[in-house]
């Protein structure tokens, strides 16, 4: 070998060594942080969620609570809050989101939960890991590249903690930003802080998510094709899902311009559906908040024909208003619901079409293909994966260019090898 040739070799494997006990050791920084940070976070959730269940006085607390979240983030000089957006913005354009971002989104999350707001936990996970590892950059004086590294970290390990999803949080981070490249240059980092992230939050108590599916069926064509025929369906309500999400604030926007007073309306809106609900299925709250036993149900094998339609409904009166959280849990809890419904029709058990139909809906209102196999695998076991991959496929391809982040960039088309680098609808 030449010399040449080989002081190329020296020199890459420096800088390789270099970087691998760089971002070694500011992932475990982040990893421990966002585990207990994430584990107190899901702790408040359990707490809040626990207390509403059962007791019914929380949900008549929705007008005042939505407008204590609107005047927090006006006093805090975000009332512009654009939610998980801000950290796909971060990191694409090195823009650091504020620090106080972790305190509001961690304080009105929980409170959300607390008053029936029917919204999830990811969305705020992301913000608090985006947030405080933005922190961290400033503290360490990280140049804008490096920032956009360990920015991903804090979505990566806050994601993990929550969930307790490592890969899935790890290959989120690094595919949700641009449809159609992957930044493999923060691999090893998200990896790292969600492996420690995840370890942390279960030394203080959390617990996986994962459930169980019954009668997996084989992988044979008829499968294959009743897989992505429930994925063209998710594509479909994926499309329906994030149009809605977008709109939904637009038109509150438009009826009253005064946030406060928007969020308010918001929260009395959220609580007079809840009663109309009780009009046929009294006794019922299945709606408000993330809505976990009802996305338990479906996974095995039972859900109401209207479930995934009312989940929409409550989620865009809530988050459009002004409340937070996320989408995705509610995600979850609309593909479960309407996959469960929809699969026997096709052929396909119920519970396993409920596993699917969460996936593929995940799939089609993210982009992010790669991810939804992982969940696949993490949360179900990666029982019959392939199945799995047929139907995030179809939902992938057919969802168009939609996303619940309109933040997010579209830089390759999903149709053929175009680069087209546009915004997500």
């Amino acid at each position: 070998m030449e010399e040449s040739a080989w002081k190329s070799l020296l020199h890459n494997t420096a800088d390789g060594l270099k970087a691998l006990c760089k971002w070694t050791m500011l992932s475990i920084l982040v990893g421990l942080v966002m585990g207990c940070v994430g584990a107190a976070f899901l702790r408040s959730l359990d707490w809040a969620t626990q207390l509403r269940e059962t007791n019914l006085w929380p949900v008549f607390l929705l007008p005042l609570a939505g407008a204590v979240i609107a005047l927090l983030y006006k006093t805090a000089g975000v009332e512009k809050d654009r939610g998980a957006n801000f950290v796909l913005v971060a990191v694409r354009e090195a823009d650091l989101p504020p620090l106080r971002i972790a305190p509001l989104i961690f304080i009105c999350t929980v409170l959300t939960h607390l008053v029936g707001g029917s919204s999830g936990r990811e969305g705020a996970a992301l913000q608090l890991g985006g947030s405080i590892a933005a922190g961290f950059e400033r503290i360490l004086k990280l140049d804008a590249k490096d920032g956009r590294v360990i920015t991903m970290c804090g979505m990566a390990a806050g994601f993990s903690a929550l969930f307790g999803t490592p890969l899935t949080a790890a290959i989120f981070s690094i595919e949700v930003i641009s449809v159609g490249v992957m930044y493999y240059a923060a691999l090893l980092p998200c990896v790292f802080a969600s492996l420690i992230s995840v370890q942390v939050a279960g030394f203080l108590g959390t617990t996986p998510t994962a459930f169980v599916l019954e009668q997996v069926p084989e992988l044979s064509p008829l499968t294959m094709a009743q897989a992505a025929g429930i994925g063209l369906l998710c594509a479909l309500l994926a499309v329906i899902f994030c149009r809605l999400m977008h709109l939904s604030p637009k038109l509150y926007q438009r009826l009253f311009p005064n946030p406060i007073l928007r969020a308010a309306a918001g929260g009395g809106l959220v609580l007079l559906l809840t009663f109309v609900v009780q009009l046929w299925n009294p006794g019922t709250y299945d709606y408000n908040g993330a809505g976990g036993a009802i996305l338990t149900a479906a996974i095995g094998g039972q859900a109401r024909p209207e479930a995934f339609l009312l989940k929409i409904l409550f989620t865009m009166l809530t988050l459009g208003a002004g409340f937070k959280g996320g989408e995705i849990v509610p995600v979850f809890f609309t593909g479960a619901t309407f996959g469960c419904v929809i699969a026997p029709l096709l052929g396909l058990p119920a519970s396993f079409g409920a596993g699917l139909g969460m996936v593929s809906l995940f799939c089609g209102v993210t982009n992010c293909p790669l991810t939804s196999l992982m969940l696949a695998y993490e949360v179900f076991g990666g029982v019959n994966l392939s199945l799995f991959a047929a139907g995030c496929a179809a939902a992938y391809l057919l969802s168009g260019y939609e996303s619940l982040f309109q933040a997010q960039k579209i830089l390759y088309s999903k149709y053929r090898p175009d680069f087209i680098n546009r915004q997500a609808d």
